[in-house]
């Protein structure tokens, strides 16, 4: 089974929901068509792209399967979007240094 690429899996909505839902608890499919509000069909096909990435996973307990969340591959994600973060605090510590200058500034007339 060809694993999916995470960016591409968590640019739906929907997927992105479902894992929001399984980062409180696991759930079954039952109970993930009734949070969503959404056809069992869907649901099952979204959780089969979620599972080919590798970010659930399901545990068969007879007729039920139990979906949980698998952070590893969020683990990844977080390490590449680690400098994006850094340069966006950069970016608005600089913002703030400058709105302080601004506030000195008005207060010196």
């Amino acid at each position: 089974m060809p694993t999916r690429d995470a960016f591409t899996v968590l640019a739906d909505p929907t997927r992105r929901q479902i894992l929001d839902l399984l980062r409180e608890r696991d759930l079954m499919v039952s109970e993930l068509v009734d949070l969503l509000r959404t056809a069992q069909p869907n649901v099952s096909k979204h959780l089969k792209v979620l599972g080919e990435a590798q970010l659930v996973n399901a545990r068969v307990d007879g007729p039920r399967r139990h979906y949980t969340l698998t952070p590893e591959p969020l683990r990844e994600l977080d390490k590449w979007l680690g400098p994006y973060r850094r340069a966006w605090a950069d970016r608005l510590d600089a913002l703030e240094a400058h709105l302080d200058e601004m506030t000195d500034a008005e207060g010196e007339h």
